[in-house]
């Protein structure tokens, strides 16, 4: 559960998901969010990332609420199939609200972020991102994907960037659902 302290003492926080979310998403690079899974709940996440230009060697890698080696993983992701030199950059990435994230399907967004970082544009405030990235770039099938569509529904999201899946409803549903099988495809409908 997640609580709050007041005045009043401590109570519990119905809206958890908008609690984690920054308002400037969709107006700063190198921010993203993703519907993750943690226990039996679902929220929203921001992943928060930034990349600096590194003159004095080894570059630094140092992530925040995320495995230190999932990040060098998805960099070395980025830099083999997708082309993106990033050996000469310090990457600082931050799950934000001081959350530790251990959920496979947050990895579309945690690329998604360092490239928006690396290119300086942001990712439209009114898109979520969920999938797994294996090693030769393809987008995987998470776990609970219905919760996680309506978590990113139910606070107000218009579109979702995920994986192909063969037995999803997405009829009646207020959000767009766009499918990516690589992250080539994903980085499609993200940037043009």
């Amino acid at each position: 559960g997640v609580f709050e302290m007041t005045d009043e003492g401590v109570k519990s926080v119905r809206d958890y998901s908008a609690l984690f979310l920054s308002e400037n998403r969709g107006i700063a690079a190198g921010s993203a969010v993703t519907p993750s899974e943690s226990g039996n709940r679902c929220m929203n996440v921001e992943i928060q990332t930034l990349l600096a230009h590194n003159n004095f060697g080894a570059p630094r890698r140092m992530s925040l609420g995320v495995d230190y080696n999932k990040t060098v993983l998805l960099l070395a992701v980025l830099e083999k199939r997708v082309g993106f030199k990033l050996a000469q950059k310090d990457v600082y990435l931050n799950i934000a609200g001081g959350l530790r994230i251990n959920d496979p399907a947050i990895d579309l967004a945690i690329i998604s972020s360092i490239l928006s970082s690396n290119m300086d544009v942001a990712i439209d405030g009114q898109t979520c991102l969920t999938g797994e990235v294996g090693l030769s770039g393809e987008i995987r099938p998470v776990n609970r994907i219905e919760q996680r569509i309506s978590e990113a529904e139910k606070l107000g999201f218009k579109r979702i960037i995920l994986p192909e899946y063969k037995n999803i409803s997405i009829k009646n549903r207020s959000i767009e659902v766009c499918f990516a099988k690589k992250v080539e495809d994903a980085f499609k409908y993200l940037f043009g």
